[in-house]
């Protein structure tokens, strides 16, 4: 099975049926040239990229925007329309009055399966004292948490908070808990991967492309910035495929993982079988 464990659906058509709230996601994700995609249009995306199912997260900015770009809600009624496709992580906002309680209707009465939290577009610290009830609440409901980490183009995104360094005391302070540090922290691979090495709760999807074309751009972090041998020998079973998608095309991100020089085993754990783990071993 082949998961793409990274992917926003805020122009999914379905939950674009309101002008104003779409306009809200061009700007707030700086995202413009797109528009809505019919989900028969995302469906003929994962056919061309070999893809099984598709990890939606949701985004909730709503302590410095004021409001969700992808409610929980939302990501419910995608889930609800191709269950045997996607799959649902709620979005929180961990300094939003009431972020726990929401957080946990969502897991226990929408069934998302983790939640998506953007440190740098929230303006929090990973290990901020303030975020500890909802680490305590992902670790009561066996949720894992995807972190955006290093780089981010949305505006009003601080970096300092997205450093891999940063999620290091989340990490030892819960042992138990499954984090995925998204864009593998580009551009700090190298800290990730240590991060990785020292924490097996800690794990990396490989949803990072900003310059040059996919296959150049993974060639340069993957053998060069870290050797290709640090993924097929010691964190082959923490690395995931994320395309970041809509920001990037999922099929060219596939190939350029196929021409890594990975073996078939490893190549078989990042496609599906670490993304399993992650999700609790089931789906």
């Amino acid at each position: 099975m082949f998961i793409d464990i990274h992917v926003h659906p805020a122009f999914f058509e379905p939950i674009n049926q309101d002008e104003q709230r779409e306009e809200l996601r061009h700007r707030e994700l700086d995202i413009h040239r797109n528009g809505t995609a019919p989900l028969e249009h995302i469906f003929n995306q994962m056919r061309c990229a070999g893809l099984d199912r598709l990890c939606l997260l949701g985004q909730d900015y709503t302590s410095t925007v004021g409001d969700t770009l992808v409610s929980n809600e939302e990501i419910h009624q995608l889930v609800g329309l191709a269950p045997d496709r996607f799959i649902g992580f709620a979005g929180a906002d961990p300094l939003a009055p009431g972020a726990v309680d929401r957080l946990e209707y969502a897991f226990a009465d929408l069934k998302l399966r983790g939640v998506n939290l953007h440190p740098g577009r929230q303006h929090f610290y990973p290990a901020d004292e303030r975020l500890e009830p909802i680490y305590a609440l992902c670790e009561q409901y066996d949720r894992p948490v995807m972190f955006h980490a290093g780089l981010s183009w949305e505006p009003d995104t601080l970096t300092r908070y997205c450093h891999p360094l940063c999620f290091e005391e989340v990490a030892a302070r819960h042992p138990k808990l499954r984090i995925c540090l998204g864009h593998f922290a580009w551009p700090w691979v190298r800290e990730t991967a240590m991060l990785m090495v020292k924490y097996p709760n800690v794990y990396a999807d490989t949803g990072a492309l900003y310059f040059d074309c996919a296959r150049e751009f993974y060639q340069q972090t993957f053998t060069r910035d870290i050797p290709v041998t640090w993924i097929d020998r010691s964190l082959r079973h923490q690395v995931m495929f994320g395309s970041n998608n809509p920001r990037f095309e999922q099929i060219r991100m596939a190939q350029a993982l196929d021409q890594l020089g990975l073996r078939d085993s490893t190549l078989e754990l990042i496609r599906g079988g670490n993304a399993l783990e992650f999700l609790g071993g089931s789906l």
